[in-house]
């Protein structure tokens, strides 16, 4: 059976618990990448005055199967929210830009604990991390290992090349066409609720099962039919993605001022 297409685009947001285990220390992780924005937390959806309906005639399904051909065609966007990572036991919180050539600038956290920035240009992956995030991240070393860590690291830019193994996993959530991959090859039977706004765009509200989990997706009716929140009550990716900044420039530029070679350090 198929996964349907708002399933699909949910598992955008659990290719960021592949990031825990690329960060120093253990394979748990509190991340975060940096693009300068507003809160990462999403809005809650309102209602608007006079809503003016350009799926006039068209199915639920029709306009999803609409709203993800127009997302997964976006040649970039923006994507904030959190899920809960079974591994740390925490929530992941991202506000990530990408785009379809694998560059990325953003922030992500686990737990509320501190903060990791990523950016993502060309073949090289830089992060900086704050002391919250890295004691966090050492959660069974010593005092000493977490210390020299902290000191080495903390605030500190760092880059590793993007083709290097500790570096794969981070550069393939990087890649647009990777994280919305799954949700072009969907289908959907999804039934259409209310009109409200999300972040002062109109949009339509679609509601879908797949299974025992269910999807409410927003979808813009101004412009371009985008999706621009999806609710998941999945037992196994439950969470709230919103998307926003289509088509705009990421912010994925090399940092300014010393930078530490990982690999260098490694090798």
């Amino acid at each position: 059976m198929r996964r349907t297409a708002l399933a699909a685009l949910c598992l955008a947001a659990t290719a960021t618990t592949a990031l825990t285990g690329c960060l120093p220390g253990e394979d748990k992780a509190d991340s975060g990448p940096k693009t300068p924005a507003r809160s990462s937390e999403p809005s809650t959806p309102s209602t608007p005055s006079t809503p003016r309906d350009p799926f006039a005639g068209q199915s639920g399904g029709e306009i999803a199967e609409r709203a993800i051909k127009a997302t997964t065609g976006a040649s970039s966007l923006r994507m904030k929210g959190g899920i809960p990572d079974e591994e740390s036991g925490g929530v992941i919180r991202i506000d990530m830009a990408l785009n379809k050539k694998g560059e990325c600038a953003g922030t992500m956290s686990v737990g509320g604990q501190g903060e990791a920035e990523l950016i993502k240009t060309g073949d090289t992956v830089y992060m900086k991390y704050d002391e919250a995030f890295l004691r966090a991240q050492s959660e069974g070393e010593s005092k000493a290992d977490t210390d020299a860590a902290v000191a080495m690291l903390a605030g500190k830019w760092t880059k590793m090349s993007a083709k290097g193994q500790d570096a794969q996993d981070i550069a393939s959530f990087c890649d647009l066409n990777t994280v919305l991959g799954d949700a072009e090859d969907g289908h959907s039977d999804a039934t259409r609720g209310k009109t409200t706004t999300v972040d002062g765009t109109p949009a339509t509200v679609l509601h879908e099962k797949d299974g025992k989990d269910s999807y409410t997706l927003y979808v813009a009716t101004e412009g371009e039919p985008y999706v621009l929140r999806v609710d998941s009550t999945s037992a196994e990716d439950p969470g709230t993605l919103t998307f926003g900044d289509y088509d705009e420039p990421v912010p994925a530029q090399r940092p300014a001022g010393e930078i530490l070679d990982l690999d260098a350090l490694g090798g």
